[in-house]
């Protein structure tokens, strides 16, 4: 007896099995996710990105940060959060209001999911782009000066001009002035917050605890 078309029949259907509970229900279930209303921390979760920020998400992706940098703040392995990189782990509803999450797969610069809780100075960002060893020293990533102007001061200093240290100051008599893009990136790197709670992903123990301890500390006083 020609036992092959069972045998087909049987592989076909482990196949189709694995790939629907594997593949395409948790798809279905990730495309049903919805924000939530959490009045204690600030209304609607995740926030979303809005004004010049929307702006500095489209000049990320030109400049092609993602092939550097990860927004996804990963517990598997346990450093994340140890190296502060997050309070707690990403989860599929962090990204619902994306039409494309920019979560990436390479670290070759450090995690940037809540780079606006740990860098929330606008003007950081701004001298770490017109020259990241103004800020790390050692980084090995690129300057981003062609976001800036360098022009000869008449008159008054401009008040949108960056106090650059010594010596990566441009000559006596010249500023540097950020452009457009170089402010709404800023404002970007700021939006980016995980700086909430989700039922389906608490802030670890430790950073809890942290912030109890902050809280009694304060209530103290």
């Amino acid at each position: 007896m020609n036992r092959g078309p069972f045998i087909f029949l049987g592989v076909f259907i482990i196949v189709v099995a694995s790939w629907t509970y594997v593949v395409y229900k948790p798809n279905q279930n990730v495309g049903r996710l919805t924000a939530i209303i959490d009045e204690e921390q600030g209304g609607i979760l995740p926030r979303g990105i809005q004004g010049a920020a929307s702006h500095g998400r489209e000049v990320y992706q030109e400049l092609g940060c993602i092939a550097c940098h990860t927004q996804q703040v990963r517990v598997a392995t346990g450093t994340d959060i140890e190296r502060g990189w997050g309070v707690r782990q990403s989860v599929a509803r962090d990204y619902i209001g994306e039409t494309r999450a920019l979560i990436g797969n390479s670290r070759i610069g450090p995690d940037l999911a809540n780079i606006g809780d740990r860098r929330p100075n606008a003007n950081w960002h701004l001298l770490h782009f017109y020259n990241p060893q103004i800020t790390s020293e050692g980084s090995n990533m690129p300057a981003y000066a062609f976001l800036f102007e360098t022009r000869e001061i008449v008159g008054e200093p401009s008040v949108d001009a960056l106090d650059i240290p010594e010596p990566f100051a441009p000559e006596n008599g010249y500023e540097v002035i950020p452009s457009r893009e170089a402010h709404s990136l800023a404002s970007y790197m700021a939006s980016l917050k995980i700086d909430y709670d989700l039922i389906e992903a608490p802030k670890s123990n430790e950073i809890m605890a942290e912030e109890l301890a902050f809280a009694l500390e304060n209530a103290a006083q």
